[in-house]
């Protein structure tokens, strides 16, 4: 499943990109130093490298099959 991985992938990236703004280490942005996002960015992770693993094992589940 492919797709698992891609979406993932992004969303591990707004994850990350989200708790930098709102623990205001990146700045320029309505989003920076908000509490919020520095809540809602480390969830929008976990559930991006989530669906990576998912992506992954499901690969290697239909490969070995």
């Amino acid at each position: 499943m492919w797709w698992f991985v891609g979406a993932g992938v992004i969303l591990a990236v707004l994850g990350v990109v989200w708790t930098l703004q709102g623990v205001d280490v990146l700045g320029g942005s309505v989003m920076s130093g908000s509490p919020l996002w520095a809540t809602v960015g480390p969830i929008v992770l976990v559930v991006g490298l989530v669906l990576v693993v998912i992506g992954i094992l499901s690969a290697r589940r239909h490969r070995t099959r």
